[in-house]
């Protein structure tokens, strides 16, 4: 089974919750500006991915160009943001996981809006794994799990709390090491290790499909060193919205809730659509149209 069929079934379960207020005042079909609008995205991290189709579609809308950036790593996309050669970035999470991004380039950003206010970051297990159910479970169990705690892209955020807080607040530092490499890779060993009922240890977040695709259990946090729930924000390059103001606007009105969420990263990551990411977000209004009449159809 590939790990995109892993995910197929999530559109069909879910509802979506679409709020839209501060709609913007462009005409659809009217052009907007001459320049176009660039969406950068991680390929891996299909939360934001997902988004910024969504984005490329209503702001199409609103009758502006764009045009999606594929970067490989957090740090180039914030260093390309910051710079100006992509407008906008989808999937960030200043408040904390990307706080030190921020602070490398915070002055040279804009903050458009939080989208979803829950996102968790975590560490996550096999359901098969009955004794642990708690990060410090994993303390004294180095030899079962080869001292490796599997992680995603070196430059996440998430690996950076996971290296520089969970671990040292937990005492895992001296037992495990926090081995990266990439999302995909990170999720074909969870699905390896889970194919032959082997114990694995894997850093994850939410919303993201894996949790409903893999049969994984997310790890309690009793020192809460993963800290509070925080807000994923759509963050802009500087003069972002003097240059757009009608997309600034729209955007700032765009609120999911973990269903809308998970239906659109769903139809986008899923089997129907593979290959045609206009056609799962022409699905995903098609079922939300009527009950949100923000959303733009045409």
């Amino acid at each position: 089974m590939t790990l995109r069929k892993l995910s197929s079934g999530l559109a069909a379960a879910a509802a979506a919750a679409l709020v839209l207020s501060g709609c913007a005042t462009a005409s659809a079909g009217e052009s907007a500006t001459e320049e176009p609008i660039k969406l950068g995205y991680l390929p891996a991290w299909t939360d934001g991915l997902s988004l910024a189709y969504l984005l490329e579609d209503q702001l199409g809308k609103l009758g502006y160009e764009t045009e999606m950036e594929e970067l490989s790593e957090a740090s180039l996309l914030y260093t390309a943001l910051s710079e100006g050669d992509v407008d906008i970035y989808t999937s960030a999470a200043p408040e904390r996981t990307h706080a030190s991004y921020m602070e490398k380039y915070g002055d040279q950003i804009e903050d458009l809006a939080t989208y979803f206010d829950h996102g968790v970051n975590t560490l996550a297990v096999p359901e098969y794994m009955d004794d642990v159910t708690s990060i410090d479970d994993l303390a004294g169990m180095s030899g079962e799990l080869d001292g490796r705690i599997v992680g995603i892209e070196p430059s996440a955020g998430l690996t950076e709390q996971v290296q520089d807080i969970v671990m040292p607040e937990y005492g895992l530092d001296d037992e495990y090491e926090l081995v990266t490499s990439s999302t995909q890779a990170m999720l074909a060993e969870l699905q390896s290790k889970i194919d032959s009922q082997e114990p694995v240890v894997v850093t994850l977040w939410r919303p993201f499909w894996a949790n409903a695709a893999f049969p994984v259990k997310e790890l309690d946090d009793p020192l809460g060193a993963f800290g509070d729930p925080e807000g994923y924000h759509v963050l802009g390059t500087l003069g972002f919205s003097e240059r757009y103001p009608d997309a600034a606007d729209y955007i700032a009105g765009i609120k999911l809730d973990d269903d809308a969420y998970g239906a659109l990263e769903g139809l986008v990551t899923g089997d129907k659509f593979e290959g045609d990411p206009a056609g799962a977000v022409d699905a995903w209004i098609a079922d939300h149209a009527e009950a949100y009449p923000g959303i733009l159809t045409d």
